[in-house]
Parts: structure tokens; sequence; C-alpha cells
């Protein structure tokens, strides 16, 4: 059962860039989708389980679901403009540099020498992995690239603030799932009226993809479980072979091609980006 929950968190965030790409749209109505799929998820778990949390947990948890959204709808951008296969290391690099350069400046992690070495030689690995992932062929247009993997980098940010929030609160896990998920709504409503794109309140593709959410949840919830189950480490380190899942399902099920060259690269690149995911982790 250990052994289930370890992989079924990476299988749902692998499927998850896959099955919104087909179900379609604007980033904001996947966007959309997602958050209100989380909170369908969120409710319900609330209403089998009934976790309780405090009122400062509450608040920061919907500011972190909040922050969440900026970095999804970052990543949904990207999925369009850069396609899935490309995204996904990019992204899933990103966040794991944040996540390392985070633990070392405000929570003193790495605190040895020797954590400090296999830790900076963990993220650059990372940032190998995810400039070979970002290759391209020298005849196509790398502008447009070149401008969304800034914008990733910014909207990045939005995951890093996500994930360390979390770790100043009394509560977590489930008990915080609900707060997040009304942030992620409410932050998605901000969103639709600031940009003047309340026409997604009743685009049938928006509703659609509250599927999307329905899988985010899972990985969410099943995430939590193998956290207690098989410590941080270990789920943390096998959550993140989900790029590989989101990767390799870009590249079959979505059609999206390379050249031999491009497919090379992006599979170091992917050994290099699990690769430093394991030593950050675990040192």
């Amino acid at each position: 059962m250990n052994i289930v929950l370890m992989l079924l968190p990476a299988l749902a965030w692998g499927i998850l860039p896959l099955v919104v790409a087909k179900i379609g749209g604007a980033p904001s109505q996947q966007i959309f989708g997602t958050a209100f799929g989380t909170l369908i998820a969120s409710v319900i778990v609330y209403i089998i389980l009934r976790p309780t949390t405090d009122l400062k947990s509450t608040i920061l948890a919907a500011l972190a679901g909040a922050f969440w959204i900026i970095g999804q709808l970052g990543q949904y951008t990207g999925y369009q403009k850069l396609g899935v296969s490309k995204t996904m290391p990019l992204s899933t690099g990103l966040q794991l540099i944040g996540t390392a350069l985070i633990g070392v400046v405000m929570f003193g992690e790495w605190s040895s020498s020797t954590a400090k070495i296999f830790g900076f030689l963990g993220i650059i690995m990372l940032i190998v992995g995810i400039i070979l992932t970002s290759a391209r062929s020298t005849n196509t247009d790398n502008s447009n690239q070149f401008g969304t993997i800034i914008m990733l980098i910014f909207t990045t940010v939005g995951y890093l603030i996500y994930n360390v929030i979390p770790k100043e609160l009394s509560s977590s896990g489930l008990a915080i799932f609900l707060p997040e998920s009304v942030g992620m709504v409410l932050a998605v409503l901000a969103y639709a009226i600031f940009t003047h794109n309340t026409a997604i309140f009743k685009d049938k593709l928006s509703w659609k993809n509250i599927i999307g959410g329905l899988v985010f949840s899972f990985a969410a919830v099943t995430y939590i479980l193998s956290v207690k189950q098989n410590g941080v480490n270990t789920a943390f380190i096998v959550g993140q072979t989900s790029v590989v899942i989101s990767t390799i399902g870009g590249l079959v099920l979505l059609n999206e091609r390379k050249t031999r060259r491009e497919l090379i690269l992006m599979v170091i690149g992917l050994i290099l980006i699990v690769g430093g995911a394991v030593i950050t982790t675990v040192f």
C-alpha cells in the first residue's frame, strides 16, 4: 500500500497537464475549471473527514491557494505557447531550484558542508537539465520561447510562496485543503474581474476543465497520505517523477513534435532534473 501511495501522486500530477491540454480552452478557462474542481473535491473531503484548523491557518492557507493560481496560470499559458513536453521540465526545474534556495536561506537547510556541496551540485544539475530540455533546433524561432520562459520564471514565484506558507502553519495536510481551495477560487474570480474576462463563468470549456481540478485534488490528497506513510523526502522525490510522465505524454498523446537532437537533449535533461531533485532533497 505504501508503494501505491508513493506512485499515485506522481501519476495524477503527470496526467494533469495532459487532461487539461486535451480538454482545451484558454488558460483562463483552464484555471477556472481547475480551481472550482479543487473546491468541489475539498468540500467532499471536509464533509467526510471534518478536519479542524484555526483562523490564522485558514487565512494563510487561502493566501497560499491564491498564489498557487499565479503559478498554475503561468504553467497553463506555457502549455499553449511551448507545449506540455517543454513546459513541464522547465516549470518543475524552476520550482525545485527555488524551493531548495528558499530552504537554505529561510529555514537553514543544508547546514553541514557536505549538504551544501551536494545541494549546490543538485542545483547545477537542475539548471543544466532546464537548459537541455528547453533547447530547440537552430532553424526555429526562439523569441517566443524566451518570452515564455521569462513568464514561467516570474509566475513560479507563486508556486514557491504556495509551498512556503504551510511551513508556518500550526495546521497542515487535509486540514488546510479546503481553505486553500477557497483561496484558489477567490483568486480566479479576482483575475477574471480585473482582466474583464468574466465570460469564462459561462463558457462550457471552463466548467469542463473541472475535471482537471479533480485530478489535481486526487494528487494532492494522495501526496498528503504518502507523506504520512513514507516521509516527506521519499514522497517528494517520487512525486517529481510526474515530470517524466507528463513530458512523455505530451509527445505520445498530444503529438508534440521534436527533432532527434531535441529528443536526446530532453531525455538527458529529464534525467538531470530528477537526479537534481533527489540530491537537493536527500541532502
